[in-house]
């Protein structure tokens, strides 16, 4: 039997964003990091998604989108039910000290620098 070699798969990051220029941003930068984006527009599509799948190693998440839970609701619910995701979340309104954030919770505010982010991810999650 042949067994397969799954090492040079790609990451899976989660990316929560209702904002198609932000979120394309973001698509851009997960891809240069090495890994592979899912896009999600709101905090009910990002936990169906990952109610579906089990791969997903990384969550990035706006804190400011509509329904009825927000970023940092999202990311107590990942964190409670899929502990092993590691977790981002941006925001260009709130500044970190104003903000519960789960912990090993990474914060980034708006404009992101790509070149940080990248370096977080790849902390968080290895190189790809």
């Amino acid at each position: 039997m042949l067994a397969l070699d799954h090492s040079h798969i790609a990451a899976i990051v989660l990316i929560v964003e209702d904002d198609m220029m932000l979120r394309m941003r973001a698509v851009d930068m997960v891809e240069d990091a090495g890994y592979t984006p899912l896009e999600a527009l709101d905090a009910a599509e990002a936990v169906a998604i990952l109610e579906s799948r089990s791969d997903v190693a990384l969550m990035c998440t706006d804190i400011q989108m509509p329904g009825q839970m927000d970023g940092v609701g999202l990311a107590h619910a990942v964190h409670e039910r899929w502990p092993a995701i590691k977790i981002i979340v941006v925001s260009g309104q709130l500044k970190l000290q104003n903000i519960d954030l789960p912990p090993h919770c990474r914060f980034f505010g708006k404009p992101l620098d790509a070149h940080e982010v990248i370096n977080e991810m790849r902390h968080m999650i290895g190189h790809a």
